[in-house]
């Protein structure tokens, strides 16, 4: 029987789930959430070739055999703003899309937040208790913290947002579908204000931004991207953090080599967005005219699901795909994507990982697991994270 990714919602092992996928071949028959068929992408070259060729498109629009919105549970007044992000754009839309937002959402800006990004970092680690939950006490609140001020959410909204924000990955549909209208009827509210009365953050600056011909981002696009900014500006983060921490606390050696050099870190980081990055999946694309890809023709109008969990292991790719190597050369992993549609807010994520980790070592010179290894499992669904991930700070220096 052809896999589904229905089955991620059951399974133990999921890199076990993603190997045994890549095992039939960089292009093989699947099924998608509703038992719709699918392929699935798993080579590395061939996922480059999706990503990158226009032949396949990201916009649901242009393909009738899949209802994503519906497969994931989203009502249908909310599903526009959250199903049009700019990952479901093709160009000349895209193009103006992220030229407008680009303006803003700067690499620059991103280095401005350090010092404050450093702030909260600490501020959370001194309240740690000597036992908890890092995902809880830490990995959560940090991003969430981080992209509530850069998009210009007031602190005391912010528990609501996360609410929100943890609704939409909820396995129950009723709290999809609440979450999604909290946040769109919330960011109109905002957005509203903003244009009105602006300010320094992100969120304002996006309501005033116009390109050189007078272009702006009209409201239904604006309340879209500042809901796509959020959720993945703060669940890759929580994810790749404490996946990163997971890994680093189950892997002695890695811990000490990291410990002896922080300045490997942001080496190591990209090592840990290719074994555990956590983005598995990209969104979808469509083909629009058949191509052969991996030796296998895709009709037109078919479902193309690149996996990058797999994608990022391809020996043919990368040498010792299964050894985790923190100093590995040439590391060009998919954890953000690729081509036009590469993830828009990489820098920031790097930025919070790379200082939170640092900052976790030097503090807690012997942070370790609170419990067997074995406990630690995955959260079942579409992303990769985990449960929780208790640990004992064992006093501070």
């Amino acid at each position: 029987m052809s896999p589904s990714l229905a089955d991620l919602f059951t399974a133990r092992d999921r890199d076990a789930f993603w190997s045994a996928l890549a095992a039939d071949g960089p292009v093989s028959r699947g099924h998608y959430l509703d038992g719709t068929e699918i392929w699935l992408v798993t080579g590395y070259p061939e996922s480059l070739t999706v990503l990158t060729d226009p032949r396949f498109s990201s916009d649901v629009a242009k393909q009738s055999a899949i209802d994503v919105a519906g497969a994931i549970g989203l009502p249908e007044d909310v599903a526009p703003y959250l199903m049009r992000t700019l990952g479901a754009y093709d160009p000349p839309d895209h193009t103006r899309l992220r030229r407008l937002v680009s303006r803003e959402f700067t690499a620059r800006r991103v280095e401005r937040l350090r010092p404050r990004i450093e702030q909260i970092v600490d501020d959370l680690l001194a309240g740690l208790p000597e036992e908890c939950d890092l995902i809880e006490d830490f990995a959560y609140p940090l991003p969430i913290r981080v992209i509530c001020e850069l998009l210009g959410v007031p602190e005391a909204d912010l528990d609501v947002w996360r609410g929100w924000a943890a609704d939409l990955s909820a396995p129950d549909l009723e709290r999809i579908a609440g979450g999604a209208r909290g946040l769109v009827s919330y960011m109109a509210e905002l957005i509203e204000r903003k244009r009105e009365r602006g300010g320094e953050d992100l969120l304002s600056a996006l309501a005033a931004v116009r390109d050189g011909d007078g272009d702006r981002l009209g409201d239904d696009e604006l309340i879209a991207m500042s809901i796509s900014i959020l959720i993945a500006g703060h669940e890759t983060t929580v994810g790749l953090l404490s996946q990163s921490v997971h890994l680093l606390l189950t892997h002695p050696d890695l811990l000490a080599f990291l410990r002896a050099d922080p300045q490997r870190i942001p080496a190591a980081v990209e090592e840990f967005l290719r074994c555990t990055g956590p983005a598995e999946i990209a969104v979808m694309r469509y083909a629009l005219q058949p191509v052969e890809l991996g030796g296998t023709v895709i009709p037109a109008g078919e479902a193309v699901q690149v996996v990058y969990a797999a994608a990022n292991r391809d020996p043919r790719r990368f040498d010792g795909p299964a050894l985790l190597d923190p100093a590995r050369p040439d590391n060009g992993h998919l954890g953000f994507g690729h081509g036009l549609h590469y993830c828009l807010g990489a820098a920031l994520a790097r930025a919070e990982t790379q200082i939170a980790l640092r900052s976790l070592l030097e503090r807690f010179p012997r942070l370790a697991l609170a419990v067997p290894s074995a406990e630690i499992t995955w959260q079942p669904g579409m992303k990769r994270a985990l449960t929780s991930l208790p640990v004992r700070t064992c006093g501070r220096p």
